[in-house]
């Protein structure tokens, strides 16, 4: 279970320039974001240092990620 203070940064950090980014790990950090394990937050902190657009490529799956250890958390996103 994540500190509330670490949760708020990881909320922080996911504010996006594209409002469907915003939507999508907004609503997936209300649902789960408490409950995330260190290997989601890895994985997390993965997705978000891409742009936004390869960002919401990869959630709408319009894309596949290169990096194959993020699939858990991606799927996860693409079914927020």
């Amino acid at each position: 279970m994540l500190e509330p203070d670490r949760l708020n940064r990881i909320r922080w950090r996911s504010r996006r320039g594209m409002l469907e980014n915003d939507l999508v790990l907004t609503r997936f950090l209300d649902a789960r974001g408490a409950r995330m394990t260190e290997d989601e937050v890895a994985m997390l902190d993965r997705l978000l240092d891409l742009s936004d657009n390869d960002l919401w490529d990869l959630i709408s799956a319009r894309q596949e990620p290169d990096d194959a250890s993020v699939w858990p958390l991606l799927e996860q996103l693409r079914a927020a």
